[in-house]
């Protein structure tokens, strides 16, 4: 019976694990189906040692340390490309996997079940209302170097409001007679789609990034 009792959590969260981590791993994420996994199932063996080898008065003494432990593998996976952030979905996932593994760990299947099947939904379902979102909404950086020139600036901003795209002036370089500006660009996918085309055939342009 006490095989059993410390056998069924372990394996309840390799399953929970598991499941997120399938997803993760279809999306083509750096977290996936192993580090779920582990994750969970890392975080309920720790929930159990520190349940049975905690003092009378503290048996969350390990288990307080998961907490802070998983937050530096959260913050492995979160990197910056250019000009945006990429990792904090999967971070947070792995986060979420330890407190289900920790759930499991404490005894609490009802609660495990539950968050995992809400998780799990959240992933596919928020992946497609983000996609509706985009494409009534969307934030891209456009960097464009040229050749300097009194009004250049305008020129362009009058352009996105052409498009029906708001934009906000960043940085801007100047080296010689080479001058770059970056703006932070937001509105409909298709809008920011006929203004890159129109970007990318533009003579003037030296240089576009977006």
């Amino acid at each position: 019976m006490d095989l059993l009792d410390d056998l069924l959590p372990i394996l309840f969260s390799v399953l929970v694990g598991g499941i997120i981590g399938i997803e993760r791993e279809y999306q083509l994420k750096s977290a996936g189906l192993r580090t779920m996994i582990l994750v969970t199932l890392g975080a309920c063996i720790f929930t159990m040692l520190s349940m049975n080898l905690g003092e009378k008065g503290s048996p969350d003494r390990i288990a307080a340390n998961i907490i802070t432990g998983i937050g530096f593998v959260g913050a492995g996976v979160i990197f910056k490309e250019e000009n945006r952030v990429s990792g904090l979905t999967t971070a947070v996932t792995i986060w979420i996997c330890a407190a289900l593994g920790m759930t499991i760990g404490a005894g609490y299947y009802q609660e495990a079940t539950i968050g995992s099947v809400v998780v799990f939904l959240l992933l596919i379902m928020f992946k497609y209302i983000q996609e509706v979102i985009d494409r009534i909404s969307t934030r891209y950086t456009y960097q464009i170097t040229l050749p300097y020139e009194d009004g250049v600036v305008e020129r362009y901003e009058n352009m996105f409001k052409e498009y029906h795209l708001i934009s906000i002036r960043g940085k801007q370089m100047r080296s010689g007679n080479k001058y770059t500006v970056i703006w932070r660009v937001q509105g409909a996918a298709k809008n920011h789609q006929v203004c890159t085309k129109v970007l990318l055939n533009d003579p003037g342009i030296e240089e576009f990034k977006f």
